[in-house]
C-alpha cells in the first residue's frame, strides 16, 4: 500500500497551496480520507476529513480557508489551502481509513509559511 503526497512547499503568508494524495489502488472499502498535520514539538492533529459520501469536517482553525475534496476515480484526496498563516506551518500527512477499520498514512509533505 502506498500513499503519495505532493504539493507542499514554501509560501508567503496569505498565499495558497494545493496538496494531493494518491493511493496505489490496493486499498479497498475506503471510507474516510483526510489530512492531518504535525508542527515541531506538537502532536499530530486533524485538519480535514471527507467521507465516502462527500461530507467534510474541518478543524476550527482552518474553517473558511481550507477545502478538502476527493476524486474516487483518481484515488486521490486534495486539500486546497488559502489564506495561509505562519501557524499553518507543519508536516501534512494524508490518511485513508477503510470500513474494516484499517488506517494508512502517507510519508508527509512539508508546508512552510513565511510571515
Amino acid at each position: 500500500v502506498q500513499l503519495v503526497e505532493s504539493g507542499g512547499g514554501l509560501v508567503q503568508a496569505g498565499g495558497s497551496l494545493r496538496l494531493s494524495c494518491a493511493h496505489s489502488g490496493s486499498i479497498f472499502n475506503i471510507d474516510i480520507m483526510g489530512w492531518y498535520r504535525q508542527a515541531p514539538g506538537k502532536q499530530r492533529d486533524m485538519v480535514a476529513t471527507i467521507s465516502s459520501s462527500g461530507s467534510a469536517n474541518y478543524a476550527d482553525s482552518v474553517k473558511g480557508r481550507f477545502t478538502i475534496s476527493r476524486d474516487n476515480a483518481k484515488r486521490t484526496v486534495y486539500l486546497q489551502m488559502n489564506g495561509l498563516q505562519a501557524e499553518d506551518t507543519a508536516v501534512y500527512y494524508c490518511n485513508v481509513r477503510t470500513r474494516t477499520y484499517s488506517s494508512y498514512w502517507g510519508q508527509g509533505t512539508q508546508v512552510t509559511v513565511s510571515s
